[in-house]
């Protein structure tokens, strides 16, 4: 555990059946600030606060929880904040389809290679993100790589990443068969123990906000600097 690009221990990584990803800073970095201000417009318009998610850790949260962060900091009340949650939710949906033509996302070293290796290979590959739905689906549409995923695991109904990951793998399961081998592929110490909570094998990519180092300090079954040391 805990590998390198340069000590892969063993792990073969093409001997699985399914292939999860994280969307941010595994699949993609966006250059925008649509989903940014998705969280503003949210805490405006429902919640009635003149506030932003600075301040807020974002970087292997889920929206629900950073929403959640943010509203708390404003000084909303947690029963006002479930009650108008799914308002809150429809708003940041809404907002994101409403701007979708403004998202810039750069696909990450090697993702589009990733993906047609998988695909063409016949693996299943989905996604288990924090994003909601509708907002995750829109980034990929946006960096042209929405054909290749065939389900997602968002963060909707399931607000903590564990299960997000533990829906994901069944949902995979579902769509091939039973036994199904399966992994995951994220970018925060939040991936590499969600993965580890529900006893599944994860590759750790350093192409967000952490490091090799980081990462691999969290043992993941393989740490990578970028896909690029996949082939290498």
């Amino acid at each position: 555990m805990g590998a390198t690009e340069s000590h892969t221990n063993g792990f073969d990584w093409r001997a699985f059946d399914a292939y999860l990803f994280d969307i941010d800073g595994t699949l993609l970095n966006s250059r925008d600030k649509v989903h940014y201000f998705a969280f503003y417009h949210a805490l405006q318009d429902v919640y009635g606060v003149q506030r932003n998610i600075d301040g807020v850790p974002v970087h292997g949260n889920t929206d629900v929880g950073i929403l959640r962060a943010a509203a708390a900091l404003a000084g909303i009340a947690n029963d006002e904040f479930e009650r108008k949650l799914p308002e809150a939710l429809d708003r940041m949906r809404a907002h994101v389809t409403e701007n979708a033509h403004e998202l810039h996302p750069e696909l990450c070293p090697s993702i589009l290679r990733l993906l047609k290796d998988l695909h063409g290979n016949g693996k299943m590959i989905g996604v288990t993100t924090g994003n909601l739905e509708a907002v995750g689906w829109a980034k990929l549409q946006a960096a042209g790589i929405r054909q290749y995923f065939s389900l997602g695991s968002f963060s909707d109904h399931n607000e903590f990443r564990a299960g997000i990951f533990r829906e994901g793998a069944a949902m995979a399961r579902q769509v091939t068969r039973p036994d199904a081998r399966v992994c995951f592929l994220g970018d925060t110490p939040n991936d590499v123990n969600a993965a580890r909570e529900i006893e599944m094998p994860l590759i750790a990519v350093a192409t967000g906000k952490f490091s090799v180092e980081e990462l691999s300090a969290l043992g993941p079954n393989l740490c990578l600097s970028s896909c690029d040391m996949l082939w290498q």
